[in-house]
């Protein structure tokens, strides 16, 4: 399994002494009559599997040798994930003890028993023999808080004034000749249950007293997670994480995630024993790590890649492109492609023309083939078993591969499944559960934003993760183990992840480099010709990626990756931009090519492409004005200077207008025109207040229109005789693109617009798409003609800057226009 038994040698020669051996106890404080050779860890694995990994790598580091019993035999004993069972671990137990009686010591020995695929060693011989010797016991045995699996006999254990009460047979430890002679004392099948046998044992009053055999009730030893994860904290000490439980101030040396609780046993795995730390960070993601770099190219195991389309997505069309991007032969790469949106047919048609023949193989399940995403995630398994792959690759729309290394990456990271982590840019939402509810339902657990935001760095076990995700070969080729998306009801993702579970698959998500992001699909409408234009609240990072031009500004794109939940920083170092910070209004002012005209100031904003999709989502509308003064769409039914045009709210585009305004439009404001700045209050509306004060509103009290008509009455005369400039967000009721044409409006008489200040963005080219027009400003004598593509030109409005629309000769010019603060 992923090469487990060659590379768990070399693991253990060479990587696990390079480990810091740090502890939950200073070592020093063992006994003097200790003698590690007289120490024996046994356990029983009938198979190798992650977990079994992870209990001998935790035994490793902490020193102990661990002998394990019945590994490749047949399990006999039931299926205890589920119900009763494990006698066979009893009886292979007392066939090592019968081994060992033989020997001269045999009375000096002390063994440690505990499970393996649900445990984790915690502490050294001297921490375990230490808290054996104080327990002043020959056998003890871990506790715990349920009476399992016979509750009946619950008021047969001795009274416990302070501790767990109930016997837990998951872990115990004691001198060999005494667990010989106990384990003799009486039989069990294979197929009886190993907890009940001891149970009845320690009830035994004289067998009890005999043996001194004691139960672990502090968890001094033994801590076992059910009924007791509120107990458990884990802490940092120097740097490097400890467990301790808060009810008895103990620190438990042995982990056993029993019951329903080997989700929270996976998570404290992600730090313990000395897997994560403080300083270095994450020491296991290094461990059975494979590289390709010595790997020829004909060599490389075959790969299928299978992208799942089943909801409307946004930005598909990049996906697509990123996609195509991986770095990886494609000659081995075999590609499953299930699109279940009609929506989306006419883009993977032309994605499945371009592409069928780059890669070794190409399957496709189109909308007209009503196959349903469980199903089509099974065959794309199946085809990844049939083409003989050593991975399969699962990525779903809404999943952007930003980073081309990603493939080769996780196939390196040699895990059964791992997943790239993956964020929807400035904001919390991943594609991964750090825990579970009872019921399997997402729930945070506590390292959930330290790992989200990249303050910690990792390989992380989780019991959920979706959107896209490498299955190792060794996995596609296990029937038992093998992905399967159908689980009763549940949806497909949920059924996978049940199901790895249930397998005992780990399923792990790295945050060790940045990878991608994911795009957010939830309220994705399609009724509009350019759907993507609509996407800048619950897409920004992807709508700014398309629509916003490159030189906007230099600090948008700087920003690091996973600061903003992404992959990797743009870097326009290069190209001057609108809001570099270096560059200085009295600089600008004096170079024609940012402001052509008094106090006209112009920008980069937009891309090319946006200018064409906006000017076709209102061609598709079609409703333009008639450019007469007599216009419905305004209150008393009457336009001063009328224009041919059609209003943002027309086409249900008006809060992302206003949206574009604040987020790109106000920057440009502020850095020419001073005295205009965003202040946000705490309590009415965002809960953000950027100089905090200890202070009461008037509106908590009553007051608030009485005083906001004092200020009219009273304070606005005395303000507006000393001081210019004012305090207030964008806002504007028009926005409207506005269309020239020789033959419909060729120009606009002088006028003074009903703004504070005016955006007017040129969404086509002069001399290419027109001739003629252009904006001249009358009170200057300045005129702008040949207006650039996504250029934003800002000027000041109502006093100031009278201007008139010049004719156009030829073709048709569009134009984007905001009144702001009318």
């Amino acid at each position: 399994m992923f090469q487990l038994k060659n590379g768990f040698i070399a693991f253990l020669v060479v990587i696990l002494p390079l480990l810091a051996l740090k502890t939950t106890a200073d070592a020093n404080d063992s006994p003097e009559d200790i003698d590690k050779n007289h120490f024996h860890v046994l356990t029983v694995a009938t198979k190798w599997t992650e977990s079994l990994v992870r209990y001998l790598r935790s035994a490793k580091v902490n020193g102990l040798t661990v002998e394990i019993l019945g590994l490749g035999d047949q399990w006999e004993g039931g299926e205890v994930r589920v119900g009763p069972g494990g006698g066979q671990k009893v009886n292979l137990v007392k066939t090592a003890l019968e081994k060992m009686k033989d020997l001269p010591d045999f009375d000096k020995k002390v063994v440690m028993f505990t499970d393996s695929y649900d445990i984790l060693l915690l502490g050294n011989t001297a921490q375990i023999f230490k808290q054996f010797k104080m327990s002043n016991s020959k056998v003890l045995f871990g506790a715990e808080s349920f009476c399992w699996p016979d509750e009946k006999l619950s008021n047969d254990y001795p009274e416990v004034l302070r501790g767990k009460r109930y016997l837990n047979s998951g872990g115990y430890i004691g001198y060999a000749s005494t667990l010989y002679e106990l384990l003799r004392s009486k039989e069990i099948a294979n197929a009886d249950d190993d907890q009940l046998f001891f149970t009845k044992l320690f009830l035994d009053e004289e067998l009890r007293s005999k043996h001194k055999i004691k139960l672990d009730s502090k968890s001094s030893i033994f801590q076992n997670l059910n009924g007791a994860t509120g107990e458990l904290e884990m802490r940092f000490v120097e740097g490097s994480p400890v467990l301790f439980n808060t009810q008895y101030n103990t620190y438990p040396l042995v982990l056993h995630g029993n019951g329903p609780t080997k989700t929270v046993l996976n998570s404290y795995g992600n730090y313990l024993p000395t897997n994560w730390n403080e300083e270095s960070g994450c020491a296991s993601c290094w461990d059975e790590m494979t590289t390709l770099a010595d790997i020829k190219e004909d060599d490389l195991k075959p790969v299928l890649i299978g992208v799942f389309i089943e909801r409307p997505t946004p930005f598909l069309e990049e996906f697509l492109h990123k996609i195509t991007l991986l770095d990886y032969p494609k000659k081995k790469v075999h590609f499953f492609l299930h699109n279940n949106v009609e929506y989306h047919s006419k883009l993977v048609n032309e994605f499945i023309a371009n592409y069928t023949k780059t890669y070794a193989s190409f399957k496709k399940i189109i909308p007209e083939d009503k196959t349903k995403e469980w199903h089509a995630r099974n065959l794309a398994v199946e085809e990844a078993v049939k083409k003989d792959c050593g991975y399969f690759l699962s990525v779903d729309g809404e999943a952007h591969l930003d980073n081309p290394f990603t493939l080769k990456l996780l196939i390196e990271q040699n895990r059964g499944v791992v997943a790239p982590m993956l964020v929807r840019p400035y904001k919390a939402w991943s594609n991964f559960w750090g825990a579970l509810t009872s019921e399997g339902f997402y729930a945070r657990s506590n390292d959930y934003m330290d790992i989200v935001k990249g303050d910690r760095r990792g390989l992380w076990n989780v019991p959920f993760l979706s959107g896209a995700y490498l299955v190792n070969g060794s996995i596609l080729n296990d029937p038992k183990l093998r992905p399967n998306y159908i689980n009763n009801l549940l949806d497909a993702d949920m059924a996978f992840c049940l199901n790895n579970r249930n397998n005992d698959v780990f399923m792990y998500v790295s945050n060790r480099v940045d990878w991608g992001h994911l795009v957010n699909s939830d309220n994705f409408e399609t009724t509009h010709l350019y759907n993507e234009l609509y996407q800048i609240f619950d897409n920004r990072w992807d709508w700014e990626l398309r629509y916003l031009h490159p030189n906007w500004s230099k600090e948008n794109f700087q920003i690091s990756f996973m600061k903003m939940c992404i992959a990797t920083p743009i870097n326009l170092n290069s190209i001057i931009k609108a809001l570099d910070p270096n560059r200085t209004v009295e600089a600008m002012m004096k170079d024609p090519e940012t402001m052509p005209c008094p106090d006209v100031f112009w920008f980069p904003i937009v891309t090319p492409r946006y200018c064409v999709e906006l000017i076709g989502e209102m061609e598709n509308f079609g409703q333009w004005s008639d450019g007469s003064n007599y216009d419905t769409r305004l209150d008393g039914g009457y336009e001063n200077v009328p224009t041919v045009d059609i209003h943002t709210n027309q086409v249900g585009m008006e809060a992302q207008w206003l949206e574009f305004l604040r987020l790109y439009v106000e920057p440009l404001q502020s850095k020419v025109f001073t005295g205009y700045h965003h202040y946000v209050d705490s309590r009415p509306e965002t809960g953000h207040d950027d100089v905090p004060t200890v202070d009461a509103h008037l509106f908590q009290v009553g007051m608030q229109e009485a005083w906001l008509h004092f200020l009219r009455t009273y304070v606005a005369p005395l303000t507006l005789k000393v001081y210019d400039g004012y305090e207030e967000p964008p806002y504007a009721s028009m926005n409207f693109i506005v269309r020239y044409k020789p033959d419909e409006q060729r120009e606009l008489k002088p006028h003074h617009d009903t703004s504070t200040y005016t955006i007017n963005i040129a969404l086509n080219t002069p001399h290419v798409d027109y001739e003629g027009g252009g904006c001249r400003f009358t009170r200057y004598n300045c005129s702008v003609v040949d207006t650039k593509l996504g250029h934003v030109l800002m000027h000041p409005g109502k006093l100031t800057h009278q201007h008139e629309g010049l004719r156009i000769l030829k073709g048709t010019r569009y134009i984007m226009i905001s009144f702001v603060d009318p």
